[in-house]
């Protein structure tokens, strides 16, 4: 059973997030607890892109960017699994430096430390050198960047079905059993 937290920043991508949230509500019977941290800008993202504050509405331990109480601040929780999804360059700058100056860069420092899954979902392009080495140093540091990228082979038909593509790549990352598109087992 994983523990896992979710920490959604202010890049572009809010429905990634959303799908994301969607799922693990679907895949519950596999997972011991979710905790949700969301900045400030994510918030107001989610609110321009969806159209809607219904992060408010996922029955999900939601904390603070700024609560250092967090249970997930602390390695002796364990939670073994983390996604940042959409994950900002800012972000991804500050955990690949080491600065742990909210709760979200503090549990992603806390992950690595303890060798456990970190996820980045990277949203933007295109990438400076600057964003590049710090994905480098990410996943030196036992981080996988996984960008928000999404695939067409499945055929999406939606805004939604092609979002899917990349959550249902997380998901995998993640190591839950997902129903989703099996290239070549599906026609």
């Amino acid at each position: 059973m994983r523990k896992i937290v979710v920490a959604v920043t202010g890049a572009s991508g809010a429905i990634y997030a959303k799908l994301l949230l969607d799922q693990l509500v679907k895949l519950q019977a596999q997972i011991a607890k979710v905790a949700v941290v969301m900045s400030d800008n994510a918030k107001e993202v989610w609110r321009y892109e969806l159209g809607n504050d219904e992060y408010q509405n996922y029955n999900f331990d939601f904390y603070s960017k700024k609560d250092f109480m967090a249970p997930f601040a602390s390695g002796s929780a364990r939670y073994d699994t983390m996604i940042v999804v959409p994950c900002s360059m800012g972000t991804l700058g500050r955990i690949a430096s080491g600065i742990s100056d909210d709760l979200i860069t503090r549990a992603a420092d806390v992950i690595l430390k303890e060798r456990r899954k970190l996820i980045l979902v990277a949203r933007d392009t295109p990438l400076n050198l600057i964003q590049i080495r710090n994905m480098a140093t990410v996943t030196e540091a036992g981080g996988i960047i996984c960008p928000a990228v999404p695939s067409f082979y499945s055929r999406p038909q939606t805004i939604e079905e092609v979002a899917m593509t990349v959550v249902n790549r997380v998901i995998d990352l993640i190591g839950l059993e997902n129903d989703s598109y099996r290239w070549i087992e599906e026609q």
